[in-house]
């Protein structure tokens, strides 16, 4: 699909907790055929400059140029890193996003970010005046043209909301964990849809388990000829996400993008939707 001019992918490969497997992985994922790759600037659970290695190994064996991908990464506020900080933590917020935006352009060896998201506003509720500092130093980065687009994820509806209603360049992802008992976050999907912003789901398998235990979930697999988790992928990308996986095996890659080959009927999608009721 294209975004602004942006060629955004319909599936994404999410590169947290790979730890010192990062970026044998990223260029794996990419020898797979994965041309979408999310990261964040923050060692908790990312190693960013992994990611970096791998994708420079990618092109330096032939495999894409730097046009063929597209590269999502993260601002992330102090309450969400750990010791190893990519900014000063004394500095004013647009400050750190400038310092964090720099760090990852280093990072990933590139000069331009395709995406680029705030991962999480500051507080579980409301935006404060340090949500509102670092999406205008976004906006910054968005107005040099370095980087193309902004999201935001880990965010709630009446967050998302605000967002929309009060930001000056519009967002154009949201990211969030995607849980099929709370309706796959059928709320902020739905503000999605209609105000022009591209959902992406992630933990579309790990966060629900048990729904995809269900027996119905195994019928639809076995009358498409696919797994449980070719299924839910397409779903996603049935209802309009763009699905995240972070799986480590080269096998399951492919299997992943063989999504992109079937369709589900419109009542199959209509039941895994309600799977929660």
């Amino acid at each position: 699909m294209l975004i602004d001019g942006v060629r955004v992918p319909r599936f994404l490969y999410g590169t947290a907790w790979k730890k010192q497997e990062t970026q044998r992985l990223t260029e794996l994922a990419i020898r797979q055929g994965f041309r979408g790759i999310d990261t964040a600037n923050q060692l908790r659970h990312y190693d960013e400059a992994e990611v970096g290695r791998g994708v420079a190994a990618a092109i330096e064996a032939g495999l894409v140029n730097r046009e063929d991908l597209f590269l999502q990464t993260k601002f992330t506020f102090v309450n969400g890193q750990d010791h190893r900080l990519p900014y000063d933590p004394a500095a004013p917020v647009g400050v750190q996003v400038q310092q964090s935006f720099a760090n990852s352009l280093d990072h990933l060896g590139v000069e331009v970010i395709d995406s680029f998201v705030l991962h999480g506003p500051s507080r579980r509720f409301g935006l404060v005046e340090e949500d509102w500092e670092a999406w205008r130093a976004m906006e910054k980065l968005h107005d040099d043209g370095r980087a193309r687009l902004l999201g935001v994820s880990n965010v709630g509806l009446d967050q998302l909301q605000a967002f929309h209603r009060e930001a000056r360049v519009p967002l154009r992802f949201v990211q969030n964990r995607c849980y099929a008992e709370r309706g796959w976050d059928r709320d902020v999907r739905g503000f999605c849809a209609a105000n022009g912003i591209v959902y992406q789901g992630f933990s579309l398998l790990t966060a629900n388990r048990n729904a995809l235990a269900r027996p119905e979930i195994a019928r639809i697999a076995s009358r498409h000829d696919r797994t449980v988790e070719q299924v839910v992928f397409r779903f996603a990308m049935e209802v309009g996400m763009i699905p995240l996986t972070g799986t480590t095996d080269a096998h399951h890659m492919a299997e992943d993008l063989e999504v992109l080959q079937f369709q589900l009927t419109p009542g199959e999608v209509e039941r895994i939707e309600r799977l929660a009721g």
